[in-house]
């Protein structure tokens, strides 16, 4: 995990005509800045992963304890690409941390994902994330305990006074080293107490009364955090989480599906106690279509991927506007409203059209259907004026006319899906942050070619795995190594 701030350029795929590598860099750093005050702030769950609901202070100390599973699924993928970016081990471990606690405490046991943790326990809010000097340094010993409380900032007075006497939030203010010296010891040595500290504290608060927990499962908040446990299995080789991602898909497609629906995917929104109700909107189709994008481009299932095929034609066909363009909220034979709105700002959770946008462009580079992008094209023209004027209430819509403006790589692969040379060449791409790139990968004369256009026609070559790498499907020469693969995702090979 060394930090790979030379190879920006080359780690970012396309790069924006208008956006110079140096143009970036203090962009690039203000993110990162903001990622990492962030997740050493009150909002981060010190000791067991997960960010609380958000500030509500202007130093970012004293958060409103819920956690919410959007928000813990959309930071996981941004510090995942984050870590892709720069190699700064600190992301990938609040990456692993978040999607830890997901999988500790807000998974069902049938796969699914819950939607929140409650703020408060016994009727207080925050009480079972605080602590005081006495509890820490009860558990740690004085000396260790005043090393503890130094990092993170706990004191005998206390730091968050609507706690009550002697409440702390834990958070980290300064560079462990510039501590370490402070409180007069090498940083091996604070590193050491700090992570013997934070399991101690840990299983002692597993002892308290924990937060409520809402089991309700949305079938958009899902697809959020599918996406986000896909992506992280790929790039960290986590199986678990890669697991966790197909048992989640497994789910929503036989769960959260409208059976009585045999001709079109319908998903219901919602579900809880064995029982799935309520028309599924807008974002919850292509939310979930995004994961099972995400997760095929990880697995080369063509079940995820003919399912999210579905959910995109199930989107066309029932929640298009035909005449004025962009997509409803609500399907066409939904329950009647007063309106039929259309949602293209993002809130804390991306708009409909933004996710549906972004869905039909990734699916249109990978199977080569020109309508999905004119459909896609019509949402950006709605909103044109609007994302000039007003661009941050659609940063997601932005995104994705980005990746339609500014195409990255389309990557194929052929070679035995489990063999070690795939896993060589996948390993190359998946280390990458290429945002605007999609990929697919077949075993040798896979039926996968008969979906994936990509696919037909690539042979192995040298009876090895095999890259071909495609920019606006005109290819490079096919390679075979990860070094020259990796001499092609950086823009310098050839093209046949």
């Amino acid at each position: 995990g060394e930090k790979r701030h030379p190879e920006r350029s080359a780690a970012g795929g396309a790069e924006s005509p208008s956006v110079t590598t140096q143009d970036a860099l203090p962009l690039l750093d203000a993110v990162t800045f903001t990622l990492t005050k962030m997740a050493r702030g009150g909002m981060y769950d010190q000791l067991g992963g997960g960010f609380h609901r958000y500030s509500t202070d202007d130093e970012w100390l004293a958060p409103h304890f819920e956690k919410m599973l959007y928000d813990n699924a959309q930071l996981a993928l941004t510090y995942l690409h984050a870590w892709q970016v720069t190699g700064e081990p600190f992301f990938r471990q609040i990456v692993e941390e978040t999607l830890d606690y997901v999988l500790r405490e807000m998974t069902s046991p049938e796969g699914a994902f819950y939607s929140t943790q409650d703020a408060d326990s016994e009727g207080k809010e925050g009480k079972f994330f605080v602590w005081t000097l006495e509890e820490i340094n009860g558990l740690l010993g004085a000396e260790d305990g005043r090393l503890f409380a130094g990092y993170y900032g706990a004191t005998q007075r206390g730091n968050w006074r609507e706690g009550g006497p002697g409440a702390n939030i834990l958070h980290v203010r300064r560079e462990l080293d510039v501590v370490a010296g402070d409180l007069g010891i090498t940083p091996d040595r604070l590193r050491e107490v700090i992570g013997r500290g934070r399991a101690a504290l840990f299983e002692a608060r597993e002892a308290r009364i924990h937060p409520g927990r809402d089991e309700k499962v949305l079938s958009e908040w899902n697809g959020l955090m599918l996406r986000a446990f896909a992506e992280a299995g790929a790039i960290f080789g986590r199986s678990d989480y890669v697991e966790a991602a197909r048992r989640n898909a497994e789910f929503l497609l036989a769960k959260m599906r409208d059976s009585s629906d045999t001709a079109t995917l319908r998903l219901f929104r919602t579900y809880k106690d064995g029982r799935a109700h309520l028309n599924g909107y807008l974002e919850d189709h292509a939310a979930v279509g995004l994961g099972l994008l995400a997760l095929y481009q990880v697995t080369f299932d063509l079940s995820h991927l003919t399912a999210a095929i579905d959910l995109a034609e199930s989107i066309l066909d029932r929640f298009h506007d035909g005449q004025y363009g962009g997509f409803y909220q609500t399907a066409e034979d939904h329950e009647k409203l007063v309106a039929r709105r259309k949602d293209f700002v993002d809130s804390a959770i991306p708009a409909g059209n933004s996710l549906v946008a972004d869905l039909l462009l990734r699916l249109a580079k990978l199977l080569d259907r020109s309508h999905y992008v004119e459909r896609a094209l019509e949402a950006f023209g709605l909103m044109a004026d609007g994302m000039a004027e007003q661009p941050l209430a659609f940063g997601r819509l932005l995104s994705a006319l980005d990746f339609h403006v500014n195409p990255g790589y389309e990557v194929a692969l052929i070679g035995e899906p489990a063999g070690a040379e795939m896993a060589a060449l996948l390993a190359e791409v998946y280390r990458r942050f290429m945002p605007n790139s999609v990929l697919a990968a077949a075993a040798p004369e896979s039926e996968a070619a008969q979906v994936v256009p990509l696919l037909e026609g690539r042979p192995m070559r040298g009876g090895r795995a095999t890259a071909y790498v495609c920019k606006n499907y005109a290819c490079n020469l096919p390679v075979t190594s990860a070094e020259e693969l990796a001499g092609q995702l950086a823009g310098v090979a050839t093209k046949t």
